[in-house]
């Protein structure tokens, strides 16, 4: 694993080719250094099996039963989440060395290629990760171009606490959106979306993660949250909003949707001393498409399958006040 390091007065961040990973982000609060990713050294990093700050995909969560259909042709994938597959299969964009192609003081971009067949895929992917930092905020941008049609969404699995707690649960989080999609136990689509009224999934208004944590039957099928929500485009405000008293992250981002993990099965990966975390220890934000679009036309309409040398540029945008 090679690290590479990038900092200013505000942020550090450290990065790896293994995955394309984020690997730690240190803030330089006033109050102290702190460290506000779920992380562990880079000695215990294989230990990890939640894919602590890594780029996933070709695509980014689950796809149900591991296989799709496209333009009349079945691809049987590589089941790893049970009978699904999840972000990319059994080794993924997260467990794979990326090409450093360009290093700058304040920017890395890293470069894979996705093989036509790989972890059962059709097309080959090329795809690169620029990780960029200016001022207070973490730019992620995703560029890639496919040799034909393919199920293709990348994007980062970094999980958050800002607060250094054991928990996440007192961490406020406010969401521009309107609907979530409901999944099985397997967390995969089992209803259309859904209006977050009147649910324990209503974030328009900043709103403890602990708050409603596991109200209702669709939270208590897997354990927290870990669903989709459709961001609302027709509005000026941020994607994404999670703070604690001293800090507060803002999130922008092309992607259509962005799945929040609590962090539901965290307890007993490594952390940065010689323990472990406990279950919902940190907060995933992912920007993407949704689960199952190459097998569900209804997600599609959102994107998430990339056509023959179209180009794919998403971007992700990580702002920290304090």
């Amino acid at each position: 694993m090679q690290t590479f390091l990038l900092e200013n007065d505000y942020l550090k961040i450290t990065l790896s080719d293994f995955g394309a990973s984020w690997l730690s982000c240190v803030v330089k609060h006033p109050s102290g250094d702190r460290e506000i990713l779920i992380t562990t050294t880079p000695e215990r990093w294989q230990e990890n099996s939640a894919y602590f700050g890594a780029t996933i995909g070709r695509y980014a969560n689950r796809i149900a039963h591991a296989r799709y259909q496209l333009n009349q042709q079945h691809y049987q994938l590589a089941a790893n989440n049970g009978e699904n597959n999840l972000h990319g299969g059994k080794i993924g964009g997260s467990h794979v060395h990326w090409q450093v192609v360009n290093q700058q003081p304040q920017a890395v971009t890293f470069a894979y290629t996705f093989a036509d067949g790989e972890e059962g895929f059709g097309s080959e992917v090329q795809a690169t990760v620029t990780y960029r930092l200016d001022e207070k905020t973490v730019t992620i941008d995703y560029d890639a171009k496919a040799s034909g049609a393919t199920p293709l969404c990348l994007t980062n699995h970094a999980y958050f606490n800002l607060s250094g707690e054991k928990t996440i649960t007192q961490h406020q989080l406010q969401l521009n959106a309107e609907q979530y999609l409901p999944v099985d136990a397997t967390g995969i689509p089992n209803a259309p979306l859904t209006a977050v009224a009147g649910t324990g999934f209503d974030f328009r208004q900043p709103k403890l993660l602990g708050q409603d944590l596991l109200k209702d039957a669709d939270q208590q099928a897997v354990k927290g949250y870990d669903h989709a929500f459709l961001i609302a485009k027709n509005n000026q405000n941020p994607t994404a909003c999670l703070a604690v008293d001293d800090l507060r992250l803002t999130l922008e981002t092309s992607y259509p949707a962005i799945q929040i993990y609590t962090g539901n099965w965290l307890a007993g990966q490594p952390d940065l001393n010689d323990g472990h975390y406990v279950d919902y220890a940190g907060v995933a934000l992912e920007p993407e498409f949704f689960p199952n679009s190459p097998n569900q036309p209804e997600l599609a309409q959102y994107g998430g399958i990339s056509q023959a040398n179209e180009p794919y540029q998403h971007y992700i945008h990580y702002n920290f006040d304090f």
